[in-house]
């Protein structure tokens, strides 16, 4: 059996799964003053009278890295940045100490010039000054050789932690997302290590003795260990449970909407002959551009519980939620509280719901009922106008799917399906708003927990080949190697397909189940002089996303 475990904005959804079936759920309400709490309060009743014995593993989907970026509340970080010579690089600035300094390694991984060690003497003397005890060392072409990394790294490991470094996260050569990605690691670090050991505490307290792992933004999931390690592989970890959630319910090669509607907010993702969009070069988050590899999702301020104002005589839904509808004890009127009125959904006080639709009503000269739907339409307008701005966006570049580029491809969407609490209720509009199929799913209400629950481990790596230099680098695993002149490309597609049996025990998967695929490859002729004097060869593997089990007895029902 399987345990999965979405912490949202509003709910903490538990499920326990046995090969595709649901055995039991719980939806407990998230207290943001304790997140953890949440957590522990939601499993404990999901495993009640449970055989802890028959549990292989539990999956968390958590909102905790996401919300230190996104609220500011991350911790000051250091950073040593070396950025070699053709680059002005006080625009890489990030953390709240950054020293540059004047080392080099060229793109070939050649060591031109050796850092000075009192500047980093001197970082350690600013770092001190400003109480800051977490660092990021990255330098342009470490993924190539990463020789000055370690050395600096073992410099400052024993008076800071962490000491991120920039070649551990990625193998990819994109510089400036390297230095924020590092950045952000190092910023969370310190919550999430706190997150993850109040679990271990708890679990070692119940006797609870099995392996938990985090989902991670491509819908796949990692050891809380290499989480805990680096945690910024967390991040948007809610969105992707959401969309494996789901794929569950939507097996089928159309194009499609996926639609999240949550108390909070509505995630949008997409499938390209039914596979997620993926995004090609990382995540953009708090206006960090990063090479965290993720599904493509676009979050809007838009759920159940958001704040209803009314402003310059127009209805304002949202972004924020500003606590829970009225009809349960709230003090704003929002979504939910119209769709109670209109029968469609059925909880808490409905003369409250009515009493807020009221005092809006006042505002704009409707009555309640009238009130409530306008915003229902507003809903579904809103929904519909972001959908269809975010397409033309897609359809002007590339398409990127989890497997490959589709090239020349167009998206067209053929349905779409619902999860989230009002997604029943709001089916039957969307499918006008749409002229499309809507499909609301079973489980509906606790789908983003199957999907974490579902999710297989992944991982990625880049193997690095220069023939002329004799080298081969894994900068993901550390592993640097001399190669003869006849190494070949296909030699490196091997190399990569191995490495990702050998991480299959680090994020959590076993090397029997592992599915590994090349997801992109190059090869290089060097010429010097007039003369081709080697290769250079770059090729890129991951262990494929996906679900771990169809689910089984699901009906759709349809808007």
């Amino acid at each position: 059996m399987i345990v999965g475990l979405d912490m949202g904005g509003t709910h903490v959804d538990a499920v326990i799964i046995d090969r595709g079936n649901i055995i039991d759920a719980v939806k407990t309400p998230t207290d943001h003053t304790n997140l953890f709490g949440s957590i522990w309060e939601t499993l404990n009743h999901l495993l009640k009278g449970k055989d802890i014995s028959s549990i292989s593993h539990i999956n968390l989907s958590t909102t905790i890295s996401t919300n230190a970026i996104v609220e500011g509340k991350t911790a000051p970080v250091g950073m040593i940045i070396e950025s070699g010579p053709g680059m002005e690089p006080s625009f890489l600035a990030c953390g709240s100490e950054n020293i540059f300094i004047t080392g080099y390694v060229d793109h070939r991984g050649r060591e031109i010039k050796s850092f000075k060690p009192e500047e980093i003497q001197e970082a350690v003397i600013k770092f001190k000054e400003k109480n800051i005890e977490a660092c990021a060392v990255v330098a342009k072409f470490s993924v190539r050789n990463p020789i000055h990394e370690i050395k600096i790294c073992k410099f400052l490991e024993d008076k800071f932690s962490p000491v991120t470094m920039g070649h551990t996260l990625s193998g990819r050569l994109n510089f400036p997302r390297r230095v924020y990605t590092s950045y952000l690691n190092s910023a969370v670090y310190h919550v999430f290590r706190t997150f993850c050991e109040s679990i271990k505490e708890t679990m070692k307290k119940e006797n609870i003795n099995v392996p938990v792992n985090v989902l991670k933004a491509d819908g796949g999931t990692i050891s809380l260990e290499a989480a805990q390690k680096y945690p910024v592989n967390t991040i948007l970890s809610g969105p992707a449970a959401s969309l494996m959630g789901a794929l569950a319910f939507n097996p089928g090669n159309k194009d499609g909407v996926l639609l999240d509607i949550g108390g909070t907010t509505t995630d949008i993702s997409f499938v390209a002959d039914g596979v997620p969009l993926f995004e090609p070069f990382g995540i953009k988050i708090a206006n960090y551009n990063t090479l965290v590899r993720a599904i493509y999702s676009v979050s809007i301020g838009l759920g159940g519980d958001s704040a209803i104002h009314v402003e310059n005589g127009e209805i304002k839904i949202g972004p924020h939620r500003e606590g829970p509808p009225m009809a349960i004890g709230g003090l704003v009127p929002t979504p939910s509280d119209a769709m109670i009125v209109l029968g469609l959904l059925d909880f808490g006080d409905k003369e409250r719901a009515i009493s807020a639709m009221k005092d809006l009503g006042e505002k704009l000269q409707l009555d309640a009922k009238a009130t409530a739907k306008l915003i229902y339409k507003k809903m579904g307008d809103i929904i519909k106008q972001e959908v269809n701005d975010i397409l033309v966006e897609i359809n002007s570049r590339p398409v990127y799917t989890v497997k490959e580029l589709l090239y020349g491809k167009k998206l067209k969407p053929k349905y779409i399906s619902i999860i989230g609490g009002p997604a029943k209720a709001l089916a039957p509009l969307l499918e006008k708003e749409f002229n499309l199929p809507c499909y609301v799913p079973e489980n509906y209400e606790i789908a983003n927990a199957i999907g974490a629950a579902l999710a297989k481990p992944t991982a990625e790596v880049t193997v690095l080949a220069d023939t002329a230099e004799g080298k081969l680098s894994v900068p993901e695993m550390g592993i640097y190697e001399k190669i003869g002149r006849d190494f070949t490309i296909e030699k490196a597609e091997q190399k990569a397909l191995e490495i990702l049996k050998e991480m299959a025990s680090v994020v959590g998967a076993s090397d029997k189940k592992v599915e590994g695929e090349i997801t992109e490859k190059s090869s290089f002729n060097m010429v010097r002089g007039f003369y081709t004097c080697g290769k250079n060869i770059r090729v890129r593997a991951q262990i494929k996303p996906g679900l771990l089990y169809e689910m089984r007895g699901v009906n759709h029902v349809e808007g």
